[in-house]
Parts: C-alpha cells; structure tokens; sequence
C-alpha cells in the first residue's frame, strides 16, 4: 500500500466508527464501542495511563483501546490518533485541549549523588552541579522555580540532555545528576528514602494535563468516556489531581 493509500484507508476507518459510534450513541453511554487511538508520553502511559486501563475497559467493555506512547507528540491525523494525553501548556488552538488535571514538579537528585557533592540551598547553586535535562521542555537549559521573590531563572549544564522521560528517571536513580521532574515520576522513590527532594522553598512551575482532541462538529463518545473517566481517576490522585498534595 502506498503512502496515499494508507492515508485513505485510515480516513475511511474513521469514518466507518464514527457512524458505529453515532448509533451507539442512540442506544445509550454504556453501549459505546469502537476503537479508541489512544497517544501518551511513554513514562505517563506506563505510571498514570495503563494502570488505570482494567478499570475503563471493565465499565465500557466493547471499546478497545489502541495506545500509542511516544514522547512526542505529532499531528492527531497523520498518527491516526483519536485522543493524546499531554501532560504540559496546550498550545495548538487548532486542537481542542480538556484539563485533566495538575501535576506538580520537584527537583531531586539521589543520595548516592549529594554524597559526592554538596547540596544546593539555593537555585542559583545548581550552576555548580550535574543537571538532567528533558529537552521537550522549553527553554533547555533555563530551569524556572517559584520563590518568595517571584519567578527565578537559572542556566544549568550537566552531562547528559534527553528527550526521553524514562532516560531522565533512570539517570537520576543511578545518581548522575539532578532533575526536575513530575511529582509522580519518583513518588514511590521518595516515599521509601531512596531519593532526596531539594530547594523546597523553591517549586518549579506544575504542569497541567490535558486531553488533546481534533476539533469535529460531531465529538466520539469513546472519546467523551474517555475523558470523563480520567478526570475523576485524577480527582482521586493527589499526584496528578487539580487540587495537589
């Protein structure tokens, strides 16, 4: 099949569930079926998404899910997705973005670093260490924190930049460096001792959650169920929930 053809194919599937969807929809919510295409980062669908999978599929057991993760997220149409969950700022107004939810951001390193160096008290001081840096986070090498100042820029440097979350969780874990990161990526680690959260009187800017969604004039209940169903999972979840920790 060629490129073109591929392309066609995928238009006319759609088309094809979305009149499913719309006579499902006659019948009733808990009747929707069809296949959801279902995008994330790779660490957020492996922490807060597939966990939660068993529960959406046990309430809407005729939907089938199609995930896709991916740190990047690239056109809705050309991946043939139907729905992406992105945990940052929704900037794309030719897409429709629904908040989920809040994630609030730490900055960490490991014990087995801070006994090498000694730890920064203030931002200003992690000029002098190993800093991790996500490069789909904009500026790179500019982290940003909150104080009682006001907003605070710091230029970082370190041995290592990435595009990858996993990279960036596994890096801090085997003591390369310090990172700023979602609270969620190393709860379990901080709660057992296994990690240190520093400059707490300095946080960085949360990131919201959004569900990103192609505008249409008619709106896929598997998409809709979807939606509803991870907002009230996030409300329960102090590390991704609006009202925070």
């Amino acid at each position: 099949m060629t490129e073109k053809g591929r392309h066609y194919y995928q238009y006319c599937q759609q088309i094809l569930e979305t009149v499913a969807e719309a006579e499902a929809n006659l019948v009733g919510k808990e009747k929707v079926t069809g296949i959801l295409r279902l995008g994330c980062s790779v660490l957020f669908g492996e922490m807060q998404i597939v966990p939660r999978l068993k529960a959406f599929i046990r309430r809407y057991p005729d939907i089938k899910i199609d995930l896709v993760m991916t740190d990047y997220m690239g056109d809705l149409i050309e991946e043939g997705l139907d729905l992406f969950i992105r945990v940052g700022e929704h900037q794309d107004t030719s897409l429709i973005g629904d908040r989920l939810g809040l994630t609030r951001r730490i900055t960490v390193g490991s014990f087995s670093y801070f006994q090498q160096v000694k730890e920064p008290e203030i931002p200003d001081e992690l000029s002098h260490h190993h800093c991790i840096s996500y490069t789909r986070s904009s500026p790179v090498n500019e982290w940003h924190f909150q104080g009682q100042e006001g907003l605070i820029k710091v230029q970082v440097n370190g041995h290592l930049q990435t595009g990858s979350s996993v990279a960036v969780r596994a890096a801090v874990l085997s003591g390369l460096g310090i990172a700023i990161a979602p609270v969620w990526m190393f709860g379990e680690e901080i709660y057992r001792g296994d990690l240190k959260v520093i400059l707490q009187d300095y946080q960085p800017p949360p990131f919201p959650i959004y569900a990103v969604y192609r505008r249409s004039r008619f709106y896929p209940a598997k998409i809709r169920c979807f939606i509803d169903f991870l907002r009230e999972e996030f409300k329960l979840d102090p590390w991704v929930s609006d009202y925070g920790i």
